[in-house]
């Protein structure tokens, strides 16, 4: 039996589902695996500070989120392709007296769309956010083939700076800004909302939902509550939907991989993601 110990640094995380996931995955393969919150609104300790803690009691990695995936990379000794081009880290993981960060976040959102709608067409897609969310969605998206990207944003800057991000990085692609979202929601294949509208703390949908038609597929990053208005409403005007427990799935899923060193079994995890939000 193999003992390992990680955790998930970030602020007001106390129901995050994280932990539970991966402890219980661990004890299914036969491990002992803990796995702490370290909440900075609890533990208000510099980033830097905590990573040392974790690397001296043998942590063999952390989970990062909100407001640390951009502030982490300057601590670490290496990052991977994926989290240098998108300038954010979820996963550290420690070895070898290395901080090696990853973004796993990314990867979570495709395999779950991937399972979900495989045959998602992505012509042209509407995203909702450009946050850190929102920059992982449309790494993905564009990845998996997007030929065009409308990025809408409240913060026209936050838009403008993701939109030329991901132009650089995928030029075959178009990126824009997006400006009438009533007619890019109109032409385009799919949606996706990356902002926390939606969530039990932001009520309400994103959009105008006299927008949704039944030949637009439509994606939610939110998974508190899993069945978000704009998903209920998208399902009542026959859309194809695709909930947030994929990509709060699978970025747990390679987490778990890069972390412990072990294949994770994803049927396992996503069962009890399952069994936890209704507990």
């Amino acid at each position: 039996m193999t003992q390992f110990r990680a955790g998930l640094i970030g602020s007001g995380i106390q129901a995050s589902l994280t932990p539970a996931m991966h402890e219980a995955e661990g004890a299914a393969q036969g491990h002992a695996y803990r796995y702490d919150l370290i909440d900075t609104d609890r533990r208000p300790e510099p980033l830097a500070d905590l990573l040392d803690w974790a690397q001296g009691e043998g942590f063999s990695g952390l989970n990062i989120t909100h407001p640390y995936k951009q502030a982490v990379m300057p601590l670490l000794d290496r990052l991977d392709p994926d989290a240098q081009a998108l300038g954010a880290v979820n996963t550290v993981v420690l070895r070898d007296g290395l901080r090696v960060g990853h973004n796993t976040d990314w990867s979570g959102f495709a395999e779950g769309l991937r399972r979900t709608l495989p045959d998602a067409p992505l012509g042209a897609v509407v995203q909702l956010g450009a946050g850190g969310a929102g920059s992982a969605v449309a790494y993905a998206l564009l990845k998996r083939g997007a030929a065009r990207l409308a990025i809408f944003d409240n913060d026209a800057a936050k838009a403008a700076d993701l939109v030329a991000r991901m132009a650089a990085l995928f030029p075959a692609a178009e990126v824009v800004v997006g400006h009438d979202l009533a007619t890019a929601v109109a032409n385009a294949d799919g949606l996706v909302n990356c902002t926390p509208v939606g969530m039990a703390k932001y009520p309400g949908a994103p959009l105008p939902l006299e927008y949704l038609r039944p030949s637009l597929w439509v994606a939610d990053v939110v998974y508190f509550p899993l069945e978000t208005a704009l998903l209920a409403a998208a399902r009542t005007r026959g859309c194809a939907v695709v909930d947030g427990g994929g990509m709060a799935v699978f970025q747990a899923v390679e987490a778990f991989r890069l972390i412990t060193g072990l294949t994770p079994d994803p049927e396992r995890m996503i069962a009890s993601f399952k069994r936890l939000l209704t507990a």
